[in-house]
């Protein structure tokens, strides 16, 4: 099959992009590089049936020749990470609601197949755990930026099911918990390659709020598994899906078991919201996904232990640090 996938030079989109090809597709990617990286794509590039265009999915003579040409359409482009989200709202709010609204407009005038990836971030201050898909969504007040991003997944959401319902337009929407791996940058706040960098430099390992906050890890190579597992699926046209995995941890142990798998001599240093975001910062206290409708549906099961998803990211950053000395 022919695969689309816009955003895929970064994090997950270029691990998609991988086992793809190893699946013996032909992939394109487009990708604007603001928040991806050519680095990211270049064991890609070396095979014959990988083609990608750095440019943005609002050129939209460019894009609407690459969804015509696809059998799938995997929507990943869109700004990502709390720092980023805090400091840019208006471009959040643009990519993550124009660039939907785009890809989804030029999939339906052929009716190609499209997942729209989507973001825990929408189960907001929900205290309802685990988190099921069709939970209630509770965000915080629109004085507060920080949910901006939240809210603009959901609209993407909206107008994901809209177009199914309305148009036909065979789409899926795929909300992911906390996907982290090799490739995954420290910047933008994402919390454990901040703590491995952090931790292998000898810095203080700075935890945001009270550290008591709990999070739940999936290795990448889970998520594109599950990823693809569902677009290949007719049963999962129409629907949402929570892809992540189960096993909590807060982040004050993170930071702890961070410590002890790069053998560091850093300490633990706790900033309050407010120094680290600004005033009146909310997050969410625990962001623990339900995956049996997953689980049920197309097989998804995620294999790779928290130890197992941390000793990849550590060996990732200390090989990083050896190439750049």
């Amino acid at each position: 099959m022919n695969i689309l996938i816009t955003g895929g030079a970064g994090f997950i989109g270029s691990h998609l992009a991988d086992y793809l090809l190893s699946q013996g597709h032909h992939v394109v990617v487009i990708d604007d590089l603001s928040t991806g990286s050519v680095e990211n794509i270049q064991g890609a590039k070396r095979s014959a049936h990988f083609e990608y265009h750095l440019d943005t999915i609002f050129n939209r003579h460019l894009t609407a020749e690459l969804i015509d040409d696809a059998d799938i359409v995997f929507h990943l482009a869109a700004a990502v990470g709390v720092r980023n989200i805090v400091e840019s709202p208006v471009r959040t709010i643009h990519t993550n609601v124009r660039g939907a609204d785009l890809v989804l407009e030029l999939a339906s005038e052929k009716s190609k197949r499209v997942l729209i990836i989507s973001t825990s971030e929408v189960y907001g201050k929900s205290a309802k755990v685990p988190f099921l898909e069709d939970d209630d969504l509770v965000l915080g007040p629109t004085s507060k930026a920080r949910w901006s991003y939240a809210c603009s997944k959901m609209i993407d959401e909206f107008l994901a099911l809209a177009y199914y319902h309305e148009r036909k337009l065979p789409t899926t929407i795929v909300r992911l918990f906390n996907t982290v791996g090799p490739r995954q940058t420290d910047r933008y706040g994402m919390v454990l390659p901040n703590f491995v960098q952090q931790a292998l430099t000898r810095s203080p390992v700075t935890v945001f709020g009270s550290g008591e906050q709990s999070r739940c890890f999936a290795h990448v190579a889970d998520i594109v598994k599950g990823l693809v597992q569902c677009a290949i699926s007719d049963r999962t046209v129409g629907q949402v899906f929570n892809l992540g995995n189960t096993e909590e941890i807060t982040v004050n142990a993170l930071a702890e078991r961070v410590i002890a798998a790069t053998q560091s001599k850093s300490t633990v240093e706790h900033i309050p919201y407010e120094q680290a975001y600004g005033p009146g910062f909310e997050d969410m206290d625990r962001r623990v996904p339900d995956i049996s409708k997953a689980n049920k549906c197309f097989g998804y099961n995620p294999s790779r232990s928290f130890t197992e998803i941390l000793s990849s990211v550590v060996d990732y950053y200390r090989d990083k640090a050896k190439i750049s000395t």
